[in-house]
């Protein structure tokens, strides 16, 4: 199966489609059956992994295009926001914190200042995805720079293989929960989210008051059932004298550490008050990114730093917000929410929430892909609650909180699938199932029990 995935995914979509093209839906117009088939086939591909995800989500938009779905200027309208400049900003971001040393000289200055044993490295972890989440913009890079810290730690602790996997395991975990707690804390996903609560503005400070306390707990109890899960096979005691010698090959801080230090100082003070000054964040996290280019001012970023920015990403966020935007505008949507979900709306807000979450949850365990699931769940229940009244925010974070936070395996959040395997963060599977399937049932207490009294003492509903 796994050698064949790409070519059964393959045909299993166009076979759905073809079949799906032909088939008699009443009460759907003729552009929201196209719109239905060829979405319903990219989602396949996008489960079965058939290509790179940047060639069937290029595919996609083609197809939109050629038959005449809906105007180009929709179907790419992702182009038209400060959403994409914001994502291209901030990979640009991250490279410059990462090759300019900022971010590894921060790590070994928590680490030599605050880990003494095994608790405490869990701690430090996600102590550091916190602090760094504000420096650079991408769980990624932050995750894979604070494991390459943690590879110094265990080889100088001497710590037991089957620790140092828990440690690793931890590291991408924390990447999760930590990077929803700021907009700008998983700047590929979070603005995707945002974009989808229109036409309610969600800024960086709006997102921080809605989230920034569910996902702070959320990270709390991540990193306490962590503890419980993955306790150490012995007492761990870290050398320092190791943590100093890396801090004293680092030398003093550079010109060029320094240089970014204030432009991604700027940055963040710019990002917490974009209510105050107006100016959308986007466009301030493209400026901060060009002037970190710009000669004596920055002289950060180089010609090669746009190897960082990732296409094919930018391809797949642009398709999986067409699926959600196009959808809307052929009635595609309307039409999943009227056939698929109950005729009525629930009126109690906890049950609504565990209504939103498990069918989050059971969609996503089928195609895996946060952004795909992301694209056919957010929809269908902004058009579902739509008689409620309710402000967009809360079905479209509760679905985004419950379809970001769930995994059971590694392909179920590309946070955690870039981290398998023994020379990345060392875990595998095993280590996955035996947080995610207790990790699902506590997603519902998040959900129900934190988020939604959460907003009712913000006055969101």
């Amino acid at each position: 199966m796994g050698k064949n995935k790409g070519i059964i995914g393959f045909v299993l979509g166009i076979i759905v489609a073809v079949a799906l093209y032909f088939t008699n839906i009443p009460g759907l117009s003729h552009e929201g059956h196209l719109c239905l088939t060829f979405s319903l086939m990219t989602v396949i591909f996008w489960a079965f992994g058939i290509a790179q995800p940047g060639y069937t989500s290029g595919l996609y938009l083609l197809l939109l295009a050629v038959f005449k779905v809906a105007e180009p200027t929709l179907i790419f309208s992702t182009w038209t926001t400060s959403m994409m400049y914001l994502i291209i900003g901030a990979y640009l971001i991250a490279v410059a914190v990462k090759e300019s040393g900022l971010g590894e000289r921060i790590a070994y200055w928590y680490i030599g200042k605050y880990v003494t044993n095994f608790k405490s490295i869990i701690v430090s972890i996600f102590a550091l995805t916190f602090i760094l989440a504000l420096l650079i913009p991408h769980p990624w890079p932050r995750a894979f720079l604070i494991m390459s810290v943690m590879a110094v730690v265990v080889k100088s602790a001497n710590i037991p293989h089957e620790d140092a996997v828990k440690i690793g395991f931890s590291v991408f975990t924390a990447s999760i929960p930590v990077s929803m707690i700021f907009l700008t804390g998983d700047a590929s996903i979070n603005p995707l989210a945002a974009a989808s609560c229109a036409p309610e503005p969600v800024g960086w400070m709006t997102w921080f008051k809605v989230m920034g306390v569910p996902m702070a707990v959320t990270s709390l109890i991540t990193m306490v059932m962590i503890m419980y899960l993955f306790k150490p096979s012995k007492e761990v005691s870290v050398n320092k004298a190791d943590i100093a010698a890396k801090q004293a090959e680092m030398g003093p801080m550079s010109g060029k550490e320094k240089r970014t230090a204030f432009w991604v100082v700027l940055a963040i003070i710019l990002w917490m008050t974009d209510t105050i000054h107006g100016v959308d964040i986007g466009w301030v996290t493209l400026f901060i990114a060009v002037m970190m280019a710009m000669p004596k001012v920055g002289g950060i970023l180089t010609p090669g730093s746009w190897g960082g920015v990732p296409v094919q990403t930018l391809l797949f966020l642009t398709a999986a917000v067409a699926v959600g935007r196009v959808g809307g505008a052929t009635g595609m949507n309307a039409w999943i929410a009227k056939t698929l979900l109950p005729g009525s709306v629930p009126e109690n807000m906890f049950v609504l929430a565990g209504f939103i979450t498990l069918i989050s949850i059971v969609i996503h365990m089928c195609f895996g892909s946060v952004i795909a699931v992301m694209g056919i769940v957010i929809p269908a229940m902004l058009a579902f609650t739509q008689p409620m009244g309710m402000t967009t925010i809360i079905p479209v974070m509760i679905a985004y909180t419950a379809i970001n936070c769930h995994f059971i395996l590694p392909f179920h959040n590309l946070a955690i699938l870039v981290g398998m395997g023994e020379e990345n963060g060392m875990y595998s599977e095993k280590e996955c199932i035996r947080f995610g399937v207790p990790f699902t049932v506590v997603l519902f207490i998040l959900t129900c029990i934190i988020e939604i009294p959460w907003w009712k003492i913000i006055g969101l509903w």
